[in-house]
């Protein structure tokens, strides 16, 4: 079983008086369980900034990386059992977020202009299981238990939550963890009350986080369920009413899966998160929008800028956070050329880098029709969602036929990929339907 180096957390409490001796978020309890194990551990953190860009990969091209994804849901209750609508537009979200193609991007401020970046990573439900079969990448497992938060997240023990990744503890086993991206969703409140939004592990050995510990966390992300999706059925309350669930946690909590961290370091304004372009701040944003705030003086590009509560990687209201910076996105792109290299270049959801030698189209984006020159005969043109749904699918049995009109009108807005068969090859390509 694949083992990880530290749990990254997402967290709201409610009010009552247990949720008052909680704190919101669990990172740095969590960091200092890894001080506790490793003496040094938090030194290491601040010692590690300038070492992350030997994991930026050096190209001359942005590549685009596919990751497939199975979830699982985990659920005692109806209501936890989310119909397929809901994942469905949970990786929805992600593919907005990770393609800068979410409508909110215009409410970034212009301050960020310099630093922002598109990470060019698309998420499908996986097709095939790690045996060959045919799969939709969602799995559902009815468990007795109740729920998978425990008091235990006080002193930073994360055994409960850990049983949701285990079929003998009432969860669900991890398909294997190099090839897929696994997301558990279940309920972790603890004694009926919302106390963990979610958390994820960030792959070992990164530069930007600190080495030389492992808790034995298994791989992956786990998200509240009421937290999963913008179309979820369920109300997300935390004790003062209702969060507007934008399906942002999913996203924030991907970004650590990818490397990410805080962007504020999980401390105060001598604190990194080990990019670069990220504006330094003295604290989270405490689920605010206050775009005043610049709690920290730092010089990014010759220019002071203010906290960016539009991060993904902030605390930040869902409803203001609308991107990524383009040194988060170099250290995202290192990660999946490195640690994470299996997930995106071996296995069958992967776009062949090569493919722009094997054919060509345009326009992309295209709203109407799309022509495709291959270096030989056409067999076959498929176009599939990335939610697994082929859209389109012709045959061609034309000899020589090694350029081909694709109409894509009636297609809705969005990123889909193309597959050509030719004579003796197959290959794949991202395109973009914008109207």
């Amino acid at each position: 079983m694949k083992k990880v180096l530290l749990v990254a957390l997402t967290c709201y409490f409610g009010t009552s008086v247990m949720a008052q001796n909680y704190e919101r978020c669990r990172t740095p309890q969590a960091i200092q369980y890894q001080e506790n194990l490793t003496p040094g551990y938090m030194q290491d953190v601040n010692n590690v900034f300038n070492e992350a860009k030997s994991y930026i990969p050096k190209k001359s091209f942005q590549p685009i990386y596919t990751i497939p994804v199975v979830v699982h849901v985990v659920y005692n209750i109806a209501a936890a059992n989310l119909p397929d609508s809901v994942i469905i537009d949970q990786i929805r979200v992600l593919n907005e977020d990770y393609n800068r193609m979410n409508a909110d991007t215009v409410n970034m401020r212009s301050d960020f202009d310099i630093v922002k970046g598109s990470p060019q990573i698309q998420f499908v439900l996986a097709q095939i299981d790690e045996f060959g079969n045919p799969t939709t990448g969602i799995t559902r497992t009815q468990t007795s238990t109740t729920s998978f938060g425990s008091i235990a997240l006080i002193s930073g023990d994360f055994s409960d939550l850990e049983k949701v990744k285990s079929t003998a503890n009432g969860g669900h086993d991890p398909w294997d963890q190099t090839r897929y991206l696994n997301i558990w969703v279940c309920d972790m409140s603890v004694f009926g009350i919302t106390a963990l939004l979610g958390y994820a592990t960030p792959p070992s050995n990164l530069p930007n986080w600190p080495p030389g510990s492992n808790p034995g966390l298994e791989d992956g992300v786990v998200i509240q369920y009421q937290a999963f999706g913008s179309n979820n059925p369920n109300t997300l309350d935390v004790g003062n009413g209702a969060i507007d669930v934008r399906g942002r946690t999913c996203t924030h909590e991907v970004g650590h899966y990818l490397g990410l961290r805080h962007i504020w370091g999980d401390g105060d304004c001598n604190e990194q998160d080990g990019i670069d372009d990220t504006p330094n701040a003295d604290d989270q944003s405490n689920q605010d929008c206050d775009f005043n705030k610049n709690t920290c003086t730092d010089n990014i590009l010759g220019v002071d800028l203010p906290d960016m509560v539009e991060n993904y990687m902030d605390y930040s209201e869902e409803t203001c956070q609308n991107s990524f910076t383009q040194g988060q996105v170099d250290l995202m792109h290192g990660v999946l050329e490195n640690q994470r290299y299996d997930l995106v270049h071996n296995n069958i959801a992967s776009i062949d880098e090569l493919d722009e030698t094997l054919f060509t189209l345009s326009p992309n984006p295209a709203n109407a029709l799309i022509k495709i020159s291959a270096k030989n005969s056409i067999k076959q043109v498929e176009i599939v969602s990335l939610t697994g749904a082929t859209v389109f699918n012709k045959e061609f049995f034309e000899a020589n036929s090694s350029n081909q009109t694709v109409d894509v009108s009636k297609l809705e807005n969005g990123i889909y990929i193309l597959n050509i068969q030719t004579d003796n090859v197959l290959a794949s390509k991202r395109i973009v339907i914008q109207k």
